[in-house]
């Protein structure tokens, strides 16, 4: 139980702080506006965090959260891949219009210089969790390829996924990010898909 409402204590600090930034901005955004709005304490919020540089790694937190919600509600009998993509849209849709496109552009470029965890590479985090579950499944249904390995297919997913977000963020968010990924992810990963559904769908 004390596990669990770390957790909870963690995700509304991160949430509350998110939520913030999106709507008056990263440099506009106290650390007493954050313990504020989270209802939580200052000694529980620097607990879990440093500072509030420290939150920046923190959306990978909030991914995470968004897959095991969406999961909680996804209708078991689904086709697998159709799942990914779900997963996927709901995800670019978050990103659209919660994250901040300046904190995420300055995310995915502390990634590529930082010397310390790469926090969305984590292979243990519940995002790829999720996606190896996911595919293993399609796998087993006959929905998604057996040549090729679970974590291979989930390996390309991310990168995916992030090539798409992080064009975006080249871009200035200048077009959808949803509507964009709505039509890339199926081409990008279509060749996944056993031959007998792409003959389905191409007909």
């Amino acid at each position: 139980m004390a596990k669990k409402n770390s957790r909870n204590t963690k995700g509304r600090i991160i949430q509350a702080a998110w939520q913030l930034f999106y709507q008056q901005g990263y440099d506009d955004t106290t650390v007493e506006e954050i313990i504020e709005a989270s209802g939580t304490s200052r000694g529980s919020f620097y607990h879990y965090f440093e500072g509030k540089d420290a939150l920046l790694s923190s959306v990978s937190f909030l991914f995470d959260e968004k897959y095991e919600e969406l999961m909680a509600c996804m209708d078991p009998e689904k086709d697998r891949f159709e799942v990914l993509m779900e997963l996927n849209r709901e995800l670019f849709a978050m990103i659209e219009n919660s994250i901040s496109l300046d904190l995420l552009a300055r995310l995915y470029s502390s990634q590529l210089v930082t010397r310390g965890d790469k926090h969305l590479l984590d292979h243990n985090r519940t995002y790829y969790k999720l996606l190896r579950q996911i595919v293993l499944q399609g796998q087993q249904r006959g929905e998604l390829r057996g040549d090729v390995t679970v974590n291979e297919m989930v390996r390309v997913y991310a990168l995916c996924e992030r090539a798409l977000i992080y064009d975006w963020c080249l871009s200035g968010g200048g077009y959808s990010l949803l509507q964009y990924g709505r039509i890339m992810m199926p081409m990008f990963l279509g060749g996944f898909r056993t031959s007998q559904k792409n003959f389905v769908q191409n007909i």
